[in-house]
């Protein structure tokens, strides 16, 4: 492989996910106790398209935890529309929350990590508290009755922050769940600190990369099997272990997919091997080709 092709991969992986703790603005093992329970519990305050992207944050962090070794349950809080966001999560390939507080009694939890919009006014329990910023849908992403309506955030002990929509008219959330999986890709592709503006052309793009990626998945898996190269894999897991930084693993991938050199059956198992953290279902085309 040629490593100049996409970049040097960093001398370490960090060995533990590590998280910005939002109350204290520094960075936190997300499971100092690398055998005790961490619980993580999405905070979201109604049906809209900023709790989908909560619940999203708090999934890819019950997975990347996972991935590392340490047992994980979720719980999720929220005043109303719960049923409905159950739902929405199940579309997202979001893994299922539990239903209480009491499960993990006796387990030894280690602690709780909180997911909670940024701004939101909340105060979960102990534990770091990891942001998110706001997501809208834009005129046009389920009629002219979903354009966001911002209203002003104020942190915990800070300064309003940006803006975030109210409840989303069904139809439009209708139209951003059309295709999850290219919803779950545009909420991946940017950083969870910045607002995230769903419209149809960013939705477009990321069905137009994810049908690309699946037509290159089938292609590449009908080629001998090689491993993961050692340098991807520590770029790939240094990319998530810091703070969860999807947009830098999705780099990733976009270097191994146009790097000369890279056998195609390396190429393969980079993307499955990605994929049990990002969950696109980039696999779901094998067989399909002629």
């Amino acid at each position: 492989m040629q490593a100049a092709a996409y970049g040097r991969a960093p001398a370490y992986a960090q060995p533990v996910l590590r998280i910005l703790d939002a109350r204290t603005g520094e960075p936190v093992s997300a499971a100092p106790a690398r055998r005790g329970l961490t619980r993580i519990e999405a905070h979201a305050s109604g049906l809209d398209p900023t709790a989908l992207r909560v619940l999203l944050t708090a999934d890819l962090l019950v997975r990347a935890l996972e991935l590392g070794g340490t047992p994980v349950w979720t719980i999720l809080t929220a005043p109303r529309d719960q049923p409905e966001l159950r739902t929405a999560a199940t579309h997202l390939a979001i893994r299922p929350f539990e239903d209480g507080r009491d499960l993990a009694s006796g387990l030894g939890e280690a602690q709780a990590v909180h997911v909670a919009q940024r701004g939101s006014g909340d105060t979960p329990g102990e534990g770091p508290l990891v942001a998110v910023a706001a997501a809208e849908w834009a005129e046009g992403a389920g009629g002219a009755a979903g354009r966001a309506r911002p209203r002003q955030e104020r942190g915990a002990g800070g300064p309003a922050c940006g803006g975030a929509p109210d409840a989303a008219p069904p139809a439009a959330l209708a139209a951003l769940l059309a295709d999850p999986a290219a919803l779950r890709l545009a909420l991946l592709a940017v950083p969870r600190s910045e607002p995230v503006r769903l419209d149809p052309a960013a939705l477009d793009a990321a069905a137009r990369s994810l049908a690309r990626w699946r037509r290159a998945v089938a292609g590449w898996a009908r080629r001998p099997s090689r491993p993961v190269p050692g340098e991807v894999r520590e770029r790939l897991r240094a990319a998530w272990e810091d703070d969860l930084d999807l947009p830098a693993v999705l780099g990733v991938l976009r270097d191994v997919e146009n790097a000369p050199g890279v056998p195609d059956g390396a190429r393969f198992e980079t993307f499955a091997y990605a994929d049990r953290l990002l969950a696109l279902d980039l696999a779901r085309d094998l067989g399909s080709l002629s």
